[in-house]
């Protein structure tokens, strides 16, 4: 029976070796990055970057400890500059003391805005700290450049479902730290049922198992069943953060689907994004953009379903309205592609800031008043309507400065066809 009974589960359960790590095998198998870092005993900066629970905390104390180094954890949300002080004073003296150096990590570091990460850059640089940063965010975005090229950034990933029951088992069959000492057996749905809810954390899955044993205890048996485990797994959460790389991954995730003309794999995507939390306005408002930049004129229609969409859910609500934006999602997908009209956009643009402002030809200028006849405003224009076709051939409508450019191209998809088609007429056969 383990001595600390109020402690969490999940504190108890923190590794004290990599032998007992479960997951990152790509950072953590022999012969891997830190696998050597820590069979070395050596230090450097690093930033550990991945999603709650897959043992960043663990990682930067089996470091230090394999470095015999001091080791001080702070964390961004509650710390401030005082307090790294703090720890920098406590290293110097460490280091004249008996020569060991100090890992200080920190805890979110994303959480720090740039004057306060600053405050490490010195310390570092001399070899004072040997910093160890942990974020759920990418750091190329949050953490300053200055920190980022004095730290060697190590990527964690969730952990697998079979990660998860291992180390549930694990938890179940450790009399010291676990819950070995309360004879729990558990059914092997229930197993899986919890690993997936916790959703790659070990954190969470350790979370639900202590609450799912209170519940087994609490009805008197010494088995977690089925039953106890899907009334624990209610309510989970999946990995989804507005602000953060989950939210743009999923983002870019949906949208080459839809580009790719996946519809299962564009559902699937905006399920996932739903499901988390995200707000349908907003998936909405980027399908809008997905009918525009990817398929565009091979299928008008699709804008139109996409505006259809929106104004659908600002009627109806969630969910009813969410099924709008999934018709909109799967006819986008199965739709022709074209980024024809996003390519010349994008190129008109460029020219449009790069060439400076040319001037109007006279040819096309607005006429409206006597002065500006009489200053050859219009002159010269041919009116297409009068014109067989109702187009006049020759006609220069690019400033007399530059020569005219092709910017669209039409792909030889959908009603983008016949666009190909009466565009090369009017250019007299070239497309």
């Amino acid at each position: 029976m383990n001595a600390e009974p109020f402690r969490p589960l999940a504190d108890r359960m923190r590794p004290r070796s990599l032998a007992e790590f479960v997951g990152q095998s790509h950072l953590l198998a022999p012969g891997k990055p830190l696998q050597r870092l820590v069979a070395g005993s050596t230090l450097h900066s690093m930033l550990l970057w991945g999603p709650p629970g897959t043992g960043k905390t663990t990682l930067a104390r089996l470091v230090a400890g394999s470095a015999r180094a001091e080791f001080r954890a702070l964390s961004a949300v509650l710390a401030g500059v005082k307090d790294i002080r703090e720890v920098v004073e406590h290293a110097r003296a460490t280091r004249a003391k008996s020569g060991a150096p100090t890992v200080l990590f920190l805890d979110e570091v994303h959480r720090f805005n740039k004057a306060q990460q600053d405050t490490f850059l010195p310390y570092v640089e001399d070899g004072t700290l040997v910093f160890v940063g942990a974020t759920t965010e990418n750091p190329s975005f949050e953490v300053n450049g200055a920190l980022l090229s004095r730290a060697r950034i190590y990527v964690l990933k969730g952990l697998t479902v079979a990660d998860l029951e291992a180390l549930l088992d694990r938890a179940l069959a450790d009399g010291e730290r676990g819950l070995g000492g309360l004879g729990l057996s558990i059914e092997a749905p229930a197993r899986l049922l919890i690993a997936q809810a916790a959703d790659g954390d070990a954190r969470r899955l350790l979370n639900l198992l202590e609450v799912a044993a209170d519940l087994a205890g609490a009805e008197g048996g010494t088995r977690i069943t089925e039953a106890i485990a899907t009334e624990v797994a209610q309510g989970g959460v999946r990995r989804f953060d507005k602000r953060g790389d989950a939210f743009y991954d999923q983002m870019s995730a949906l949208h080459k689907s839809v580009r790719g003309s996946d519809p299962d794999a564009a559902l699937y995507w905006l399920c996932r994004m739903l499901d988390g939390g995200c707000d349908p306005l907003y998936v909405a408002r980027r399908v809008l953009r997905m009918a525009s930049e990817d398929i565009g004129n091979a299928d008008p229609r699709g804008l139109g379903l996409a505006v259809d969409a929106i104004a659908t859910y600002d009627r109806l609500g969630s969910p009813e309205g969410e099924l709008a934006i999934a018709q909109a999602v799967v006819y986008l997908a199965v739709a022709p592609k074209s980024n024809a009209v996003y390519a010349a956009y994008t190129a008109a643009r460029a020219d449009a800031e790069g060439l400076g402002s040319l001037p109007v030809p006279l040819a096309i200028r607005n006429a409206p008043t006597r002065t500006m006849k009489a200053l050859g405003h219009g002159a010269g224009y041919r009116y297409d309507h009068d014109e067989p076709e109702a187009h006049s051939s020759g006609q220069r409508y690019f400033p007399d400065e530059i020569e005219p450019r092709t910017y669209y191209n039409p792909v030889p998809r959908g009603l983008e066809i016949k666009i190909r088609e009466a565009i090369a007429r009017r250019r007299g056969g070239g497309s």
